[in-house]
């Protein structure tokens, strides 16, 4: 597997954590990926073969070629029919809701088209682009112009929910509702309310998803191999706690994630 990840233009860095590409060779052996969940929303452009994303044990369906993948809060499978040859952008959680018009929870748990957020003709046009593109630099020049015209400043992300998210990024998703809100309790539900609009999810299933990032780049890249000190690190209550959403966000525990021939992808991505 060959992933890379690639910086921002300085304009769109408050909004996009990284573009990066993935590609694997065709495999007759290839195994099913369960993907965690990491919090961000990804707009993604798949250059080789189909790929599935299975909604049962044996169903499926083919994701869309180019598309917007939402906040997502359960693990989900999907396996590669062949080659794989992927290009996405990776938006911090408030990072998409600058582009689009569309409430972003309408786009939580499932892959949407962007034909059905842009106007058809533009979505097919900038795929056409994307495709038909030289060099991964191309891509990213492109796909940088696309978005700086839509950069819409009337439809910027709320102070409260950008002052919520940046405070559960620089604490690993630890900070307390009530000690962001400084206490004013009255706030919350209006939090709650736009949170759930403009990023798909709510504060609190975020900062579990962080809280469970920082814990599974402590498990992947360091030697320990105790859960206790993972949890301590991570700020979990105990063990027990950690391995309580470690589960909740993998459908596996931690023991059983690390080897796993279903985890690889997910794993490569927080190395």
């Amino acid at each position: 597997m060959d992933y890379q990840t690639f910086q921002p233009h300085p304009d769109l860095e408050s909004l996009i954590s990284c573009y990066w590409t993935l590609e694997v060779p065709a495999d007759n052996d290839s195994q099913k990926q369960r993907i965690v969940p990491d919090g961000c929303i990804e707009m993604a452009f798949i250059l080789g073969d189909d790929i599935k994303r299975y909604t049962s044990e044996d169903e499926f369906i083919l994701q869309p070629r180019a598309m917007i993948l939402g906040q997502t809060i359960k693990p989900f499978y999907i396996e590669p029919t062949g080659y794989v040859n992927t290009f996405a952008i990776r938006f911090y959680p408030y990072g998409f809701a600058n582009f689009v018009a569309e409430p972003i929870k309408n786009l939580a748990n499932k892959e949407t088209p962007l034909e059905l957020l842009f106007e058809e003709k533009i979505a097919k046009e900038l795929e056409q682009k994307i495709i038909y593109a030289k060099s991964v630099k191309q891509r990213i020049e492109i796909i940088e112009v696309f978005l700086l015209e839509r950069l819409n400043d009337k439809s910027t992300v709320e102070n409260i929910v950008k002052t919520t998210i940046n405070a559960l990024l620089s604490t690993n998703g630890n900070a307390p509702i009530k000690t962001i809100l400084k206490d004013d309790l009255s706030k919350r539900r209006q939090l709650e309310r736009k949170f759930e609009k403009q990023i798909g999810v709510s504060p609190k299933q975020l900062g579990k998803v962080i809280r469970l990032q920082t814990a599974l780049k402590i498990l992947l890249n360091t030697e320990t191999e105790s859960l206790t000190h993972i949890a301590y690190e991570s700020k979990y209550y105990d063990q027990a706690h950690f391995i309580k959403d470690f589960k909740e966000f993998t459908g596996t525990s931690p023991k059983e994630f690390l080897g796993n021939e279903n985890m690889t992808l997910s794993a490569l991505f927080y190395k």
